[in-house]
């Protein structure tokens, strides 16, 4: 029997907790897509879907229903990431000067900074969260071939091997994923 999303929220609301771990079994790949694609590692990203899970958990009542669940979770998971990547900024002191010996002593020389600023990091990871949230929307099967081939760098008969499908099948799949991602990134009018 298929969940009516809007009545699991409700429950939600109503303080049901089984109603929530429901909920969140069917956006915990979505949510972890969106960390992991901000944050750039498994270890933050699981750290800040839990901590985006907890927001959703004492901030459910709020939601309104205005936008869908899916919207309203991305954004609590986005901003918890972008909160965490902030807080971790400010504490990050970078020494301009380097002490350099001439032999006959030491001296101090400015060196330029050329790491990336915050914003432009922020920037983006925010962009390959887009992108991790418009993969969330493939079916599955599509995904996977996907990820595993364009992102994570597989050759198609590796990806066969994984997957328990014929490399024909992954060829296919893969066209397909890419034509609904392009389509998915197109109608949001991200990246």
């Amino acid at each position: 029997m298929a969940v009516n999303e809007t009545d699991l929220i409700k429950k939600c609301q109503a303080g049901d907790s089984a109603a929530f771990d429901v909920l969140i079994d069917m956006y915990a790949s979505r949510a972890y897509a969106v960390a992991f694609g901000v944050m750039g590692n498994q270890h933050d990203a699981s750290d800040m879907v839990q901590d985006a899970f907890i927001k959703v958990y004492k901030n459910i009542k709020k939601f309104n229903f205005q936008s869908s669940f899916n919207t309203w979770l991305h954004r609590i998971v986005k901003n918890t990431c972008i909160d965490e990547l902030r807080k971790r900024g400010k504490g990050t002191v970078v020494s301009l000067d380097a002490a350099l010996d001439s032999g006959d002593g030491e001296y101090l020389v400015q060196i330029a900074d050329d790491a990336p600023g915050i914003q432009e990091i922020l920037e983006k990871q925010e962009e390959s969260g887009m992108l991790w949230e418009a993969l969330g929307e493939l079916n599955e099967a599509h995904r996977l071939v996907l990820v595993l081939a364009d992102i994570k760098g597989y050759e198609y008969v590796e990806v066969a091997a994984m997957a328990g499908i014929p490399v024909g099948t992954v060829k296919s799949r893969i066209s397909r994923a890419r034509t609904k991602l392009a389509e998915i990134i197109r109608e949001k009018g991200t990246i």
